[in-house]
């Protein structure tokens, strides 16, 4: 029985995930982008930017819930044990799922965006993923993420919008995961977002902020700098455990 390889990398919209696909792109098979609506809008333009400097198409897939405000009203839950948030698992990973059963009995290596200070987050995916073989061009290359943005500049190609408003992740707008000074800059760049996960959270009776609710939070905490998880497919394996 021959079994085919292919090399597979997941773009996450993010600088880091593009330029680690970059570095190998003469051995990258398939390249594919996860789209969710709550993505500011010009992340698509971003993706097609990259598709043009990778000479390859980047295959486009979709959950059918489409959205957080969806993904969290089905789960009927903001956050689960531990911090994860359900709208990863029903927008993200499972898509990933049904893309991966749709592949059995082949031989993936996947392409991976972590960078030079990541390394024992890349290897907790490789102990979460043994099934597959795994790929760093980041790490292997000594590369941070300043410099994956300062490579995405060489190569011409203007970054996501979220990371020009001050945003450390181009995750959606209205990440679950961000903090207080987060969801104080949304509340100033994207008042209806503040204003929808807002209702969101009185009607299901869950706060996505351990102090308080979003129409309780006071405008003046916070930091605008706040670091929190980039919601990639690394975060999508911790909830398999």
């Amino acid at each position: 029985m021959i079994v085919v390889g292919v090399i597979v990398c997941w773009i996450s919209a993010g600088v880091s995930s593009f330029i680690a696909g970059w570095l190998v792109r003469d051995k990258v098979d398939k390249y594919i982008y996860i789209d969710i609506e709550d993505q500011e809008e010009d992340t698509l333009r971003f993706i097609k930017d990259c598709e043009v400097a990778l000479g390859k198409p980047i295959e486009i897939l979709k959950s059918e819930y489409g959205n957080v405000q969806n993904a969290i009203l089905a789960a009927g839950v903001i956050s689960l044990r531990g911090g994860f948030a359900p709208c990863t698992n029903y927008l993200k990973k499972r898509v990933r799922k049904e893309w991966e059963d749709k592949h059995t009995g082949i031989d993936i290596t996947y392409v991976w965006g972590m960078d030079v200070n990541e390394v024992n987050r890349a290897e907790r995916l490789k102990l979460s993923m043994p099934q597959y073989k795994h790929i760093f061009p980041l790490i292997e290359n000594h590369l941070t993420k300043e410099s994956s943005h300062a490579i995405l500049q060489d190569l011409n190609i203007k970054r996501p919008k979220m990371y020009d408003l001050g945003y450390p992740n181009n995750n959606c707008v209205g990440c679950v995961k961000g903090g207080m000074g987060y969801w104080n800059k949304i509340r100033k760049d994207f008042p209806d977002v503040f204003e929808a996960r807002s209702k969101l959270e009185r009607k299901l009776g869950y706060s996505i902020l351990k102090e308080c609710y979003l129409d309780e939070l006071d405008e003046n905490r916070g930091t605008n700098k706040e670091i929190f998880p980039e919601c990639d497919i690394f975060c999508m394996l911790q909830q398999e455990k």
